[in-house]
């Protein structure tokens, strides 16, 4: 594909018009994906912003985002294609009616061919291609990854019946992963590799200012502060940038200007996704201020 992006400079200054702040590695790593054609696999934990930058890119590059969502048992009918069997069955009674016979070659053509987000990708037609978003891979199960083999490395995609589609332009693909389990090295072979660690308070400060605009810029200091703080805790899930946001955005509905322990424990559901993480949070707010 012709390339979009002049350097890695030019991904942070375009992503940062559509209001995505990056780092320098995450640029070069969008920056590579892009001008190598090869697709990208995200690694960080939840709320670092992964999913985003495939939503941001697709702004940036004015192209559709086609989302793969993954989940344990999905299957290549849900993920590639998948025949559509109401409509064979009723052109098999169709043609019954005029005494007419039907054979697999007749059903199995392009005219019952449900496409679904990989082939879809495949298939696109446009001067540019799309973003091909799967999200969150290791939530899929093993066998899944088996199946986007030939997709990650060749941009194609095989139906026994039909042959093999190969994209005119291939897709830009971005992988999300949260470590919930290893990947195969298989996969991993066929992609660029990028971990989104969690923002620096400057970067996550200068997020908060442009998507929370109505936070007072005390608050926003105070609330940075006080995540990275919070990370370092023993949490069962600590709180990412999605998060961050969520609970800035709440305070400020609350009219703070500051950080007060009693403003923090109305808005833990912000941040606290478990009971012990909310425990964990409310005592070392009180020790904090004590």
């Amino acid at each position: 594909m012709t390339p979009v992006f002049t350097d890695a400079a030019d991904v942070r200054r375009r992503l940062d018009q559509v209001d995505y702040l990056v780092d320098e590695g995450t640029a070069s790593a969008l920056f590579f994906a892009l001008t190598l054609g090869r697709p990208l696999l995200l690694e960080g934990e939840p709320g670092v912003g992964k999913t985003a930058a495939a939503k941001a890119l697709a702004r940036v590059l004015a192209t559709p985002l086609i989302r793969l969502q993954c989940y344990e048992g999905l299957t290549a009918g849900e993920a590639l294609y998948e025949w559509n069997y109401q409509r064979q069955l009723l052109a098999i009674r169709l043609a019954e009616s005029r005494h007419a016979t039907l054979t697999d070659a007749d059903l199995f053509t392009a005219e019952f061919l449900q496409e679904r987000p990989i082939l879809r990708a495949v298939r696109h037609q446009g001067p540019v291609p799309p973003v091909l978003l799967i999200d969150e891979i290791d939530r899929a199960d093993d066998e899944f990854e088996a199946l986007l083999l030939e997709f990650l490395g060749e941009s194609s995609v095989t139906i026994p019946e039909l042959g093999t589609f190969t994209a005119e332009r291939r897709p830009v693909v971005v992988l999300t992963s949260n470590r919930s389990r290893d990947l195969h090295d298989a996969l991993r072979r066929r992609c660029l590799y990028h971990w989104i660690d969690f923002p620096s308070a400057e970067r996550a400060a200068e997020i908060l200012r442009r998507l929370v605009p109505a936070a007072d810029e005390k608050l926003i200091r105070s609330a940075t502060d006080f995540i990275g703080r919070v990370r370092r805790l023993d949490l069962d899930k600590a709180p990412g940038l999605a998060e961050t946001i969520d609970w800035v955005s709440a305070l400020s509905a609350l009219g703070a200007s500051d950080l007060v322990r009693e403003d923090i424990v109305v808005t833990l559901g912000s941040i606290a996704k478990t009971p012990d993480d909310r425990d964990s949070i409310t005592d070392y707010a009180r020790s904090a201020s004590g």
